[in-house]
Order: C-alpha cells, then sequence, then structure tokens
C-alpha cells in the first residue's frame, strides 16, 4: 500500500499526518474498524482532513469496500 501518497488530503491533514513516522502510519491505515465485516481492515483510497484538532482519514474497507474512517487525534 502507498502510505506517502496523499493527494485527496487537505493542507492542515497534510501537515499533521507528514510528521508520523512510516511505520506508524502503515499500523494506522492497517488497524481500521470495519462495521460491515465486524473485524480490523486496512482503509484504502483515504483522504484526510482536521475536524475538531484531530486528523479524521475517511475511506474504503479493503474486503468489502464499505465505508470506514480513522481518527488521529491531535495534541
Amino acid at each position: 500500500m502507498e502510505v506517502e501518497s496523499f493527494p485527496d488530503f487537505t493542507p492542515a491533514a497534510r501537515q499533521r499526518w507528514e510528521p508520523i513516522p512510516a511505520d506508524i502510519r502503515h499500523r494506522l491505515l492497517s488497524n481500521v474498524w470495519c462495521a460491515r465485516c465486524r473485524h480490523e481492515t486496512t482503509i484504502t483510497n483515504f483522504s484526510g482532513a482536521i475536524k475538531v484538532n484531530d486528523l479524521l482519514l475517511v475511506g474504503k474497507c479493503a474486503e468489502c469496500h464499505g465505508d470506514v474512517a480513522r481518527i488521529v487525534e491531535g495534541s
């Protein structure tokens, strides 16, 4: 999975995402709950935005292609 690519990130989201080490980014992206599959999955085709000081990643489940999201809490 291409972790370094983020064409649909807002500038603020990109600024928050870039300093996160690549191994941590990979863990964040591969540890997303899918309500449809009812287990942990990987988020694909994701975009990023800042919502209430948290980084919100919204994308698709790698298995069922349903909607999933991941919050990376701000400091």
